[in-house]
């Protein structure tokens, strides 16, 4: 899963590449043409999805129903792990450009390259390391783990005095943040197997939902605070945080289902 999650981090690292490639050739007043040419990627995608096979997660018989599935509390907690872990996420991924631009005093083009590109190859390689090593690492010891050191990074991106250590700090945020998204969708693939498609079809909604809370919660406290991006992220440290707190919950979770089938 986490393997699998880590070509999401090397197509945008590709996307930011050869669109900055492409801009620095042509100019930014090309922006439609390379709009256009990017809509290539999305069509061959419906055309390969004529293609592929899709086989049913579970069988019929032993699906678990929407209604059972909305009345489970690990859903619902599995749910808003989700939100934190796409919150998480893009708080930092969205506005790293508009950061390193204001921080470092550089133009777009190194803005973006030191900023989100940096960010989505350290998330991306998180994922990979834990794809090839997985089976060796404890996901939920992991997943606690990171959720401390991306709290760290918020606070070293936030804080620091120095520029380069910020940026330094928002790059391995992306490192930290790599394992929240595959590892919520492991353990629900453990505690829920009957959930067959629909239940990942509401977890990856959440995860959504998050991207869309992390950026704008950073982007309403930065204007806030005269426009400070540095307060924002420090605002959005709550979503870690949280993440960390579902964890636990979790594991007290399990154990009370574990303590009542014994």
């Amino acid at each position: 899963m986490s393997l699998l999650h880590s070509f999401y981090c090397w197509g945008f690292v590709g996307v930011i590449l050869i669109s900055t490639l492409f801009f620095h050739i042509f100019g930014i007043e090309s922006w439609r043409v390379m709009a256009k040419l990017w809509m290539l990627v999305p069509l061959a995608n419906m055309v390969a999805f004529f293609f592929v096979p899709i086989y049913d997660i579970v069988p019929e018989e032993k699906k678990m129903g929407k209604t059972k599935l909305f009345s489970s509390k690990v859903f619902w907690l599995l749910f808003f792990m989700m939100i934190a872990s796409g919150a998480s996420e893009q708080a930092v991924g969205q506005w790293a450009s508009a950061f390193a631009e204001m921080g470092l005093h550089v133009s777009k083009t190194i803005g973006d390259l030191a900023g989100p590109c940096l960010f989505a190859f350290m998330q991306g390689l998180s994922r990979l390391i834990y794809g090839r090593f997985g089976e060796k690492i404890n996901l939920r010891k992991m997943m606690a783990l990171s959720t401390v050191l991306c709290c760290l990074c918020y606070l070293i991106t936030s804080l620091s005095p120095y520029p380069a250590l910020s940026l330094a700090g928002c790059a391995l945020c992306g490192f930290s943040v790599g394992i929240f998204w595959p590892g919520t969708f492991s353990i629900a693939l453990k505690l829920l197997p009957s959930g067959e498609t629909a239940m990942f079809a509401f977890l990856v909604l959440a995860g959504d939902v998050g991207c869309s809370i992390g950026p704008t919660l950073t982007g309403f406290a930065a204007e806030l605070m005269g426009g400070s991006i540095s307060s924002g992220i420090l605002s959005s440290i709550i979503f870690p945080i949280f993440m960390f707190v579902s964890l636990q919950m979790m594991r007290k979770l399990e154990r009370r289902t574990e303590e009542k089938r014994k």
